[in-house]
């Protein structure tokens, strides 16, 4: 499901984080400990959470169900109670976490990076869960309320992501003494060790050139990539998914049944429709 998001996310970026499904989920792309990497880390973690929290409320898992805690107490809000097949959040992130942060293990930058970054994406998914309700009474109306908790869209969260990966905190490991290991981090500004928020993606590199393929940082480059032509400044623009190279452009015709017609009894009759497509790719 992360990788699915992730995909989709960045489909009109220079990143193509799709070669992520090629190989392993924390594979060489991940290396460097870009803005990237902060993102994916987040959306594979909230995406875990999210999956084991519906796998609950359906059935499919042994181990864990509804959250029944709630049920039969009555809300804060006069004339609803809680009932219903309540999500349980809680077992999902604490799966999520457990399985997640597990291979961080080494005392490192880059470790207490990704564990922040795990966090984050789980932090975003219970932030977003969604009340919903149900109506009782007599002839439709709605005298009294049954409400439980669920899952927000996943897309919802991958737009969330995306705009922290927007804002992303560029932050530099912090020692308690001299040749120590690190033990927090600290927004990257000169005479400053404010932390970043709990809420903030954060990334200790910043982004290799990922218009040209790199097999050291994992970045397949642009060559190759389906561009737009007539969009400007879009990323997704011939000009700037590119990288000023060019582009080709192949032009070839689509054939299809169209204006199909049943007659009775009993044969179908189509026409046959046809156009002519150009695609634009960089050079």
């Amino acid at each position: 499901m992360g990788i699915n998001e992730c995909q989709f996310q960045f489909k009109h970026g220079r990143w193509n984080c799709s070669a992520l499904g090629e190989r392993t989920v924390f594979g060489k792309e991940l290396k460097v400990g870009s803005k990237e990497a902060a993102f994916t880390y987040a959306i594979i973690a909230a995406g875990v959470a999210h999956a084991i929290t519906a796998a609950c409320t359906q059935g499919n898992l042994s181990d864990c169900s509804c959250d029944k805690e709630k049920q039969g107490f009555y809300g804060h809000a006069n004339g609803w109670k809680w009932g219903g097949c309540s999500a349980d959040i809680h077992y999902g992130l604490s799966f999520s976490k457990v399985f997640m942060d597990a291979r961080e293990i080494k005392h490192s930058a880059r470790t207490l990076m990704n564990l922040h970054n795990n966090e984050v994406g789980r932090k975003v998914l219970e932030r977003h869960m969604r009340l919903e309700c149900k109506c009782h009474g007599v002839s439709g109306s709605c005298t009294t309320r049954t409400c439980w908790m669920t899952l927000p869209k996943f897309r919802e969260l991958g737009y969330i992501l995306k705009d922290k990966y927007t804002n992303a905190v560029h932050v530099e490991p912090v020692k308690a003494t001299r040749h120590k290991r690190p033990t927090f981090l600290k927004i990257k500004k000169p005479y400053s060790y404010r932390k970043p928020m709990d809420t903030d993606l954060v990334y200790i590199e910043k982004s290799p050139n990922y218009c040209e393929a790199d097999p050291v940082t994992g970045s397949i480059g642009t060559q190759g990539r389906v561009c737009n032509k007539t969009l400007m400044h879009h990323p997704n623009g011939c000009d700037l998914m590119c990288c000023g190279r060019g582009y080709n452009t192949y032009q070839y015709s689509r054939v299809w049944q169209c204006n199909c017609k049943f007659f009775w009894c009993c044969y179908v009759k189509c026409n046959t429709c046809s156009e002519r497509t150009e695609v634009y790719t960089c050079k």
